[in-house]
């Protein structure tokens, strides 16, 4: 992308401190189904926000609440901090880009993009500008009389986010805008969308089922379950120090051994899970006192593999390999304890380092590299 914004597409100048959107204990019911249920969310101006969660969380419908696709049950959105109300979807300062793109496919490029401003009668040197810059702007002006259906989806998804652009939004609104790519043209996207981000300055919220995507693209993250916000966080937050189960277990992969505390002091605790393995845990100073049943969560990169025993300063358990999977630059493998529990462990790939089904080794990892969260 082109690191000079037109004028044309440019935005006035954020003010530190104010939020964009804003959710006050929001409800949406659909036949008396909770899909959202009293959730406060504050997106900051200028962020890359983004909602994330499996299918049927509420992701989509907080979405449509922000548009005004939907009217929430109880509780006000607020957009550059006026209360939305009472205010339509087409006069709220936000364009959505779907994952279908939506664009008409009897209309060029250029005039897929210059819709919206023919809706609102521009003048037509000025609309003419207008959607010349937006093109530029997504490298799109080679393509401009092109119908839809001559492009790529990459192109397309251009097309889709030109359109919304050239309409000047305070926030961009994004439902899984990439879902519909392969994977190549879709990591080329998420750099093309970063960048575009970073250049507007324009707060983006984008909603996805997509972890990786939510991490590398997001200021913060928003990770909802079943109507709920369960946390908000920067993507090394959401990752490194998840606070519930749910979030621990959806960003990324991890293992979860659940088992009692049976030591605890200001330092560490102690728990044993239910097969009786005994896991040394740094602990948090935000845990309560009272914790009294936990799980454990300790990510498969943070766990070294061994022929012998790495010292007793953490933890190390003996067992052996029950699955080896090769994903080139690592080694995923399934290890299963003495005790009958199988962690998941990734491993850099070494062509010095060789295993083999039912190979006897150990697994260990410091006290500092796994969480206990509260079960």
């Amino acid at each position: 992308m082109s690191q000079t914004v037109s004028p044309s597409i440019s935005v006035p100048p954020k003010q530190e401190g104010l939020s964009d959107v804003e959710l006050r204990q929001v409800s949406k019911y659909f036949d008396r189904e909770a899909a959202v249920k009293d959730i406060n969310l504050e997106i900051r101006e200028g962020e890359f926000f983004s909602i994330l969660g499996p299918s049927g969380c509420g992701k989509t419908t907080t979405l449509r609440l922000i548009a005004g696709f939907e009217q929430p049950t109880k509780g006000a959105v607020y957009i550059q901090r006026q209360d939305m109300s009472r205010v339509p979807a087409h006069r709220r300062s936000v364009n959505t880009v779907f994952q279908s793109y939506a664009l008409f496919d009897h209309m060029t490029v250029r005039d897929n993009i210059a819709f919206g401003l023919r809706i609102k009668r521009m003048g037509r040197s000025q609309l003419k500008q207008r959607v010349t810059d937006a093109l530029r702007l997504v490298k799109m002006e080679d393509f401009a009389n092109r119908r839809p259906q001559q492009l790529s989806g990459g192109q397309r998804q251009r097309v889709a986010l030109a359109r919304a652009l050239v309409n000047r939004p305070a926030v961009m609104l994004l439902d899984e805008p990439l879902g519909a790519l392969d994977l190549k043209l879709r990591k080329q996207m998420q750099v093309e969308l970063s960048n575009l981000h970073r250049q507007l300055g324009i707060t983006f919220v984008m909603v996805t089922h997509d972890q990786e995507e939510a991490l590398c693209l997001s200021d913060r993250i928003a990770v909802m379950k079943d109507g709920d916000i369960e946390q908000v966080g920067t993507p090394s937050e959401i990752y490194d120090h998840p606070t519930t189960p749910f979030v621990a277990d959806f960003i990324g992969d991890t293992n979860l051994l659940k088992g009692e505390v049976s030591f605890a002091d200001s330092k560490m605790l102690q728990v044993k899970t239910l097969e009786g393995t005994t896991i040394l845990v740094s602990r948090p100073n935000d845990m309560p006192q009272s914790l009294r049943t936990a799980v454990v969560s300790v990510r498969p990169e943070k766990i070294r593999l061994s022929q012998a025993p790495l010292g007793n300063k953490g933890n190390c358990y003996s067992g052996y390999v029950k699955h080896v999977m090769y994903l080139g630059t690592h080694i995923h493998c399934m290890v299963q304890l003495q005790s009958g529990e199988c962690l998941t462990v990734l491993e850099p790939n070494r062509t010095e380092h060789s295993l083999e089904l039912e190979t006897p080794v150990y697994v260990s990892w410091r006290p500092d590299d796994c969480l206990a969260l509260a079960a």
